[in-house]
């Protein structure tokens, strides 16, 4: 149950011709901390999705995303890039 509570993030990337964005980093706690702190400092949105970030904290660092999270990550990717639009 305690982990339920701890902060937990995941960082993705996504490459023109993948099939799918990738999980570079994933953790909880002071890992998740660290995360959100380099995400910060090279201006990387951060979205906080707590029913997301426990899932993406179970993929293997360096693996696709699973099929069943492809609507919400690309629904993650269109806000952030709806976001990075109005800012440039």
């Amino acid at each position: 149950m305690e982990d339920r509570k701890r902060k937990k993030a995941a960082a993705l990337k996504y490459e023109y011709g993948q099939n799918a964005p990738k999980v570079t980093a994933a953790g909880m706690g002071n890992v998740a901390d660290k995360i959100l702190e380099e995400a910060e400092k090279s201006d990387v949105p951060i979205v906080y999705n707590e029913e997301l970030s426990d899932m993406l904290t179970k993929v293997d660092i360096d693996s696709e995303i699973p099929y069943e999270l492809y609507d919400v990550v690309a629904k993650v990717i269109a806000y952030v890039m709806e976001i990075d639009n109005k800012y440039k």
